[in-house]
């Protein structure tokens, strides 16, 4: 395979960095940094662009550090441990201005700076893994293209990593385990198997295991069928199979600008769809006259069920989103809500221009669900008032956001 010598001159969304190749084409390297000139070999390659392995850093930039895993670079969890934190923001800002402006067709964007997470380094309440050939689990590398085993990752909580290297696992038909650290000190182990059968397994430390069915909702193997996880003081119970917040510190930042945009007076009717185990819910709840939640996980409607069992002004349906809305037809003062990353169905879509709520937040933690379903939400007559971004991420290219929406 052919090397070439490019200038790299931009951050790109996904975790790489652009070059220019003959012509003009756009050539996408990963774990490359603005300014440096870098050796690279193309992959992929197309008309208009070009995938690239990046081979030796040439010329590097004056804000090259050296990254805390020994993993970066082959592993494909982390994007930008190559820099210092306060630039990693920086590029994501630049990043949401470029997608918000080439995909939604947005020029005057109402972007806030960017809010950092309190804790850049070991933040993650979750790992996931998958098996190797030899047997072991961890990782998928984008650069070997295979499973590769772990030994260390700086960005998930300590507790999870001495978890990892006390686990002997050999379970036939394994396609992933995901380790969680509950905020009581809890540790769960959640497995997904080919078919539904329970693996024979015993534990002999102190892990809490289950099974995730097809359908992601668990069964309990050993111990609780459930994880905590704490958001500004609040306890919450997770099931294995529904959303935990990657960074319980920066849920509650998006917690802070989810109720600050929503400004509720009391009087409000608000409707909340993907709404999770409540996490958002809870905080909206006390200043709402009426809320309707919506979620289509049955283990996440359960644990709602748990977490909001105060408030009597809370009705929650455990069905998918494009059945229930059909069903509303009061007024909505508020549409919160928070997809994962296929984003918003059309029917959804429609139903949404249908209902026409006054005012709309929408919670993305993948940028082009903000773009793309915000410049669908602008053509149905919505003003974007604002963009917070939420570092829930450090190191990672990913970027979320809260954007609030209001009619004129």
């Amino acid at each position: 395979m052919s090397t070439i010598d490019v200038e790299i001159i931009e951050v790109a969304h996904g975790g790489t960095a652009v070059a220019r190749g003959p012509q003009g084409r756009a050539i996408f390297v990963p774990f490359a940094l603005p300014g440096e000139k870098v050796r690279i070999s193309l992959e992929n390659e197309k008309q208009r662009y070009a995938h690239a392995r990046l081979e030796a850093v040439l010329e590097p930039a004056p804000e090259r550090i050296t990254p805390r895993c020994r993993h970066f670079g082959t592993c494909g969890g982390c994007h930008w441990q190559q820099v210092d934190y306060p630039l990693q923001l920086e590029f994501k800002e630049r990043i949401i201005r470029d997608q918000m402006t080439r995909i939604g067709g947005f020029d005057d964007i109402p972007l806030a700076p960017i809010l950092p997470n309190p804790q850049p380094w070991a933040y993650g309440a979750e790992m996931v893994f998958s098996p190797t050939d030899a047997g072991e689990i961890g990782f998928w590398s984008p650069v070997e293209r295979r499973v590769i085993p772990i030994e260390m990752c700086p960005i998930s909580h300590p507790d999870l990593v001495t978890l990892l290297q006390d686990i002997d696992l050999t379970l036939p038909g394994l396609r992933t385990l995901s380790l969680r650290r509950g905020d009581d000190e809890a540790l769960l182990a959640a497995i997904e198997v080919d078919g539904v059968e329970p693996p024979d397994l015993e534990a002999d430390f102190p892990v809490s295991v289950a099974i995730v069915l097809p359908d992601k909702t668990a069964a309990s193997l050993v111990g609780d069928n459930y994880t905590v996880q704490q958001v500004k003081g609040r306890d919450f119970r997770v099931s294995p199979g529904c959303y935990l917040a990657p960074s319980p510190a920066a849920m509650g930042l998006v917690v802070d600008t989810v109720v600050r945009q929503a400004a509720l007076r009391g009087t409000e009717r608000v409707l909340e769809l993907y709404s999770g185990v409540g996490t958002l819910t809870a905080f909206l709840a006390p200043d709402a006259a009426e809320l309707v939640a919506v979620e289509r996980n049955g283990d996440a409607a359960a644990d709602t069920a748990v977490n909001l069992e105060e408030f009597e002004n809370v009705t929650l349906y455990q069905d998918w989103a494009e059945n229930v809305l059909p069903l509303i037809q009061q007024d909505v003062d508020l549409l919160l809500m928070h997809p994962d990353e296929r984003g918003i169905s059309k029917q959804v879509q429609d139903e949404v221009a249908r209902i026409r709520p006054s005012r709309i937040i929408l919670v993305a933690e993948e940028l082009a669900i903000t773009a793309r379903d915000g410049k669908r939400l602008r053509k149905g007559g919505y003003q974007l008032k604002e963009i917070q971004p939420v570092d829930m991420r450090p190191q990672t290219y990913h970027i979320l956001t809260v954007s609030l929406w209001e009619l004129p």
